[in-house]
């Protein structure tokens, strides 16, 4: 009687250990992927706080010298001396455009956020990271609780946000 329940002890402790174990490497493979795969880039926490817009300024278009409060293309702006890179969508590049057609669909996103961001109050979400490799802040710009980079991608000017940088080029 003695030796079955011994068994049965050592069973339960081994079970145990292997459990963990699994745990351990689970959550490894877990953070493995979020790093390799960029998913941390595209991940917004979910807090429910109820909030207001509260954000807003004038927004030129950037030019050369001292950059404050304006936009620089069609995912990318600055808010108070703060390079923001919007986190959930990504437009045709400007600088410099691949072909024509990404210089004439990035001007038009360009043009479309000037809009959107001069339209009225706004507010500004933290995701997964806070900066992206370049120093640009990344943030989800939503206004009445609807995100602006949808609107863009709804209008046909961005498109959701991967990891991965696409060309319209050819």
């Amino acid at each position: 009687m003695g030796g079955s329940f011994r068994r049965r002890h050592n069973n339960r402790k081994r079970s145990g250990r292997t459990w963990a174990w699994a745990i351990v490497a689970l959550i490894a493979a877990s953070l493995y992927a979020a790093d390799h795969y960029q998913l941390a880039d595209r991940l917004t926490l979910a807090v429910t706080v109820p909030r207001t817009d509260t954000l807003g300024a004038t927004f030129p278009y950037c030019t050369e010298g001292r950059r404050v409060t304006c936009v620089v293309d069609g995912d990318t702006f600055w808010l108070s001396g703060e390079r923001i890179r919007i986190a959930d969508i990504d437009t045709p590049e400007l600088s410099p455009p691949r072909c024509e057609a990404e210089r004439l669909k990035g001007e038009a996103a360009k043009r479309r956020l000037r809009e959107l961001l001069n339209a009225g109050p706004f507010s500004l979400t933290a995701g997964w990271r806070d900066e992206d490799q370049h120093g640009r802040k990344l943030r989800t710009v939503t206004r009445d609780g609807r995100s602006i980079g949808d609107t863009m991608i709804e209008e046909g000017l961005a498109r959701r946000w991967d990891g991965k940088r696409r060309s319209l080029c050819g």
